[in-house]
């Protein structure tokens, strides 16, 4: 098995987390996951699973994928708990269409925007890094400019990709999921 492609289990989905090591890892387009607020899903596990069935149909090969990381909400930890984990997509679209495609999927998901910042969330994806691309593509920030600083991004990133290196810091994912200075209670469930 190369590391564009990922063993199915049960259902069709990943036995797993899937590690690119055969991946070119300067093309990686990479996508982070969260939930904390299950919506009309029996839990956060359902409605991350539900959102990854949608990536396909979407335009979106996920190629590689993490396991499930629980950690305390940021900043608030009096809130829900989130999980999250990251997956390397292939696509032919754009940054941008991508960006796009993902906030499509939140909606679809509930997901509304405007109320508290980092308030509960059905969804969340955020494009974390798209190639070796850095700067701002017409308001598009890359990489994502925090997600260096996050254990609930970086731990489940160097779990699947951890010679992955940072456009601009030039860090390794293994190296940044030591180094986190939010979530660093993340744990893989």
């Amino acid at each position: 098995m190369s590391g564009m492609e990922t063993s199915s289990g049960e259902n069709g989905r990943p036995a797993g987390p899937e590690s690119v090591t055969d991946l070119d890892l300067d093309e990686a387009v990479i996508v982070a996951l969260g939930c904390n607020d299950k919506g009309a899903w029996a839990d956060c596990v359902e409605a991350l699973e539900a959102a990854l069935a949608r990536f396909r149909p979407e335009g979106l090969d996920v190629v590689a994928r993490s396991s499930w990381w629980r950690s305390a909400a940021w900043p608030d930890p009096g809130d829900p708990p989130f999980l999250n984990g990251v997956v390397v997509v292939r696509t032919e679209l754009s940054p941008n269409l991508l960006m796009a495609t993902l906030g499509r999927i939140e909606e679809a998901f509930g997901r509304t925007r405007g109320e508290r910042p980092n308030a509960p969330r059905t969804l969340d994806l955020d494009l974390i890094a798209f190639g070796r691309r850095t700067g701002d593509l017409d308001g598009l920030i890359l990489p994502h400019p925090r997600a260096a600083q996050r254990g609930f991004v970086m731990g489940p990133l160097a779990e699947i990709a951890p010679d992955w290196r940072h456009p601009v810091r030039g860090e390794t994912a293994r190296v940044l999921a030591q180094h986190v200075t939010v979530g660093r209670d993340a744990r893989p469930v």
